[in-house]
């Protein structure tokens, strides 16, 4: 018999969908990537359960971009998608050099919920024992507590963080990657994009943006 020692490890990847995306994919060629193989490829000897993907819904001309991609997500197998939701905000402008004479206010949106939302799940299949290990893929420190209670109340557990990041100012994340077992930069992988159609599965065709 195998003993349980040598099984793979459970695992569950959750993704801070904005700090992935402002760290490695805005501007580049990834921005229609598989991130179910990408976390294959990376974590070979891993038995991955999931793929929590945390974003929430922007405004704008790139909603109906963003929309494509969240519907191609939801067509992998082990990809669950989990929106928080934008607030509007009043932002001071505080321009030094603006001669503008009117309302020095405007309308701004402020991401909420997403690292609560990861927060919470961690937490949450810790308690139910989900997985072994935590693969984490974000730079916010917001995400200490929950590290640090998973690590306390289940110190076999193991909490890998990956840091989204083209530069190593956004790449330094030390609070995180301090309160983590282990660290590293997150790589991205070409061979990981998804195809430029993709069935639905209800009859229709997910496509690729054609400026993606």
């Amino acid at each position: 018999m195998v003993s349980r020692s040598a099984d793979p490890k459970r695992a569950v990847v959750y993704i801070d969908g904005f700090n992935f995306y402002y760290g490695a994919i805005r501007g580049g060629p990834n921005k229609w990537l598989d991130v179910e193989k990408l976390f294959r490829l990376l974590r070979p000897h891993d038995d991955i359960q999931f793929v929590r993907y945390f974003t929430a819904l922007v405004g704008g001309r790139s909603r109906a971009r963003q929309e494509e991609y969240l519907k191609a997500l939801d067509t992998l197998p082990k990809v669950e998608v989990l929106l928080g939701r934008f607030k509007a905000k009043r932002i001071k402008c505080n321009v030094s050099g603006c001669s503008y004479s009117g309302d020095r206010f405007f309308v701004g949106r402020e991401e909420k919920r997403t690292d609560v939302n990861i927060a919470v799940t961690m937490v949450e299949d810790a308690f139910k024992d989900v997985c072994d290990r935590f693969i984490v893929v974000s730079g916010d420190s917001d995400l200490v507590p929950a590290v640090n209670l998973i690590k306390r109340r289940f110190p076999k557990k193991e909490v890998i963080v990956y840091v989204p990041a083209r530069s190593a100012v956004r790449g330094a994340a030390t609070e995180l990657r301090g309160a983590a077992d282990k660290d590293r930069m997150l790589p991205l992988l070409p061979k990981c994009r998804l195809p430029a159609s993709i069935p639905d599965g209800a009859g229709d065709v997910i496509q690729k943006p054609t400026d993606w």
